[in-house]
């Protein structure tokens, strides 16, 4: 990077790497508001945790990536089979990996069996509430934990629920405001679903795979941000700046 700044003739001490991996350098980093503008920490919870607590300096970052699948009872069946198997399965490791899926208690019978099959298949352990076991008895029990979990892994929780409301009252209580998806071929729903989930990436009809900066069209990812301000969701170069207002006057005054 640096070669290529200075064969365009700009500054290469513009990209500069820390050569130390002393954690005590981190603490003074992110203390550094003369010289540091933004902080964008990529590594595990522990580290953005510690970042979030400590930093003095405005952080660009997400925590967890507990990302949900729904399928209403009006979804294109099909559609929903093939949406939950790649938002699980593409990849395991991924922060936008759906980690729990609710099913409509009126899909239920019929989504639910091809899925656990195909997850089955693919080695992934299902955990479920008791209405989800009742139709794939093979299910483990799902605890009050797994709903808050981001597994990061071949693991995935299950909740039948008795309509949108329920799915997005679950959602706002265990989602991390990463991305939701809503599979459903009613349009009132799926407007009501991108309106009132409140996370940095809404969906209808796609995999939760595709929340990420380089699918959205923005270059290269530089983070995502579950925050409000300044930036939310992946974030581009775009995402970095920020505006400096210049007004030119010849004597005006405000009256």
């Amino acid at each position: 990077m640096r070669e290529g700044l200075e064969a365009a003739g700009l500054p290469e001490a513009a990209v500069q790497v820390i050569e130390t991996t002393d954690r005590a350098a981190v603490g003074e980093l992110i203390t550094m508001r003369d010289y540091v503008d933004v902080i964008v920490p990529r590594g595990g919870k522990g580290l953005i945790e510690r970042i979030s607590a400590e930093s003095r300096i405005p952080v660009i970052k997400h925590l967890d990536g507990v990302c949900h699948v729904y399928i209403d009872d009006r979804a294109d069946l099909d559609k929903a089979i093939r949406i939950a198997d790649n938002a699980k399965t593409q990849r395991f490791g991924t922060c936008n990996t759906m980690e729990t899926l609710l099913v409509h208690v009126a899909i239920a019978p019929l989504a639910l069996p091809p899925l656990a099959r195909i997850y089955g298949d693919k080695g992934v352990e299902l955990r479920g509430c008791e209405r989800a076991r009742a139709i794939v008895q093979t299910m483990k029990p799902a605890t009050e934990e797994d709903w808050y979990a981001e597994y990061l892994a071949p693991i995935l929780s299950v909740r039948v629920v008795d309509h949108l409301d329920a799915a997005m009252e679950h959602i706002a209580v265990y989602g991390s405001q990463h991305t939701d998806a809503i599979v459903t071929e009613d349009y009132s729903r799926a407007r009501r679903f991108l309106r009132e989930v409140d996370s940095s990436s809404v969906m209808v009809n796609a995999s939760t795979r595709f929340a990420d900066g380089f699918e959205y069209g923005l270059g290269a990812e530089i983070g995502i941000s579950t925050d409000k301000l300044h930036a939310r969701g992946p974030v581009g170069l775009d995402g970095l700046t920020s505006l400096k207002y210049i007004v030119l006057g010849d004597g005006q005054i405000r009256t």
